[in-house]
């Protein structure tokens, strides 16, 4: 049965014109119906803006913002949360994809009233779309000392009750933004609820924060140090729980996919 809450949907796009449409497609595709999808062009210097006009022409629900000159992501994302509408705020970046149960899933669990936010599993994709057969399982629960030790919400997974706990948004921060986010979306509401199922596909690129292993570190540090505020020798210390946490612990939640026969 459908809610009557609508999901605002914040998808900021860069030179996305090779992936976008199925982004978007996937967004359209749900079973859940009340929603709006805000597309923000951080400036673009493809067709990406003439893929989302085209889009936002035929489905009232999607809504196009740019940028004119390019300002990053966590900038981006802003704008798309300033501009939400909705009961809920969930993201999806513009090489990703949603399965079609995925904001039904999500918004029956989040009118249950038993938690704030939640997030999911999913699935893992080459950059040309060639499935890698694996999932990262999403912890049944997460808790805010979890999170703090590494990142284990997939930002294309997550969604939070705004109408709860008011417009949480993006800190001022070139990389690893969306962790930073959550942590806050924790430290206001309480442990995330963690859905099993699969309900989304991230696309891995090569220029990935998370593949980029040394910049991953530096900019880890920024947000112990400079966006919760711990002292130079405290953020020294959560970064060696963190290269812990992310090297040895954080590995187990990837899992084979098998072969279907």
């Amino acid at each position: 049965m459908e809610s009557n809450r609508v999901v605002s949907v914040i998808m900021p796009a860069y030179n996305s014109a090779q992936y976008i449409s199925e982004a978007i497609e996937s967004v359209i595709a749900q079973t859940y119906t009340r929603w709006e999808l805000i597309i923000i062009d951080d400036a673009s210097r493809d067709h990406t803006n003439n893929i989302i006009q085209d889009f936002a022409k035929k489905d009232t629900r999607i809504k196009f913002l740019w940028n004119s000159t390019n300002l990053g992501t966590h900038h981006t994302r802003n704008k798309g949360i300033e501009a939400a509408e909705g009961d809920f705020i969930a993201f999806l970046d513009a090489d990703d994809q949603w399965k079609p149960q995925k904001l039904q899933k999500q918004v029956d669990l989040l009118v249950q009233g038993n938690t704030a936010a939640c997030f999911a599993s999913y699935d893992l994709i080459a950059e040309n779309g060639e499935a890698l057969r694996k999932q990262v399982q999403a912890l049944p629960v997460l808790t805010y000392e979890k999170l703090l030790k590494a990142n284990y919400v997939g930002n294309l997974t997550g969604i939070y009750n705004a109408k709860l706990l008011g417009k949480i948004y993006n800190p001022e921060i070139a990389k690893r933004q969306d962790w930073a986010m959550w942590l806050k979306v924790i430290e206001e509401g309480g442990p995330m609820e963690g859905i099993q199922e699969s309900l989304a596909i991230y696309r891995q690129r090569k220029d990935s924060i998370s593949r980029n292993k040394l910049e991953m570190i530096r900019y880890n540090f920024n947000v112990y140090h400079k966006i919760l505020g711990f002292d130079l020798i405290s953020s020294l210390w959560k970064m060696l729980i963190f290269l812990n946490e992310q090297l040895f612990v954080k590995p187990k939640q990837v899992k084979t996919i098998p072969v279907e026969k």
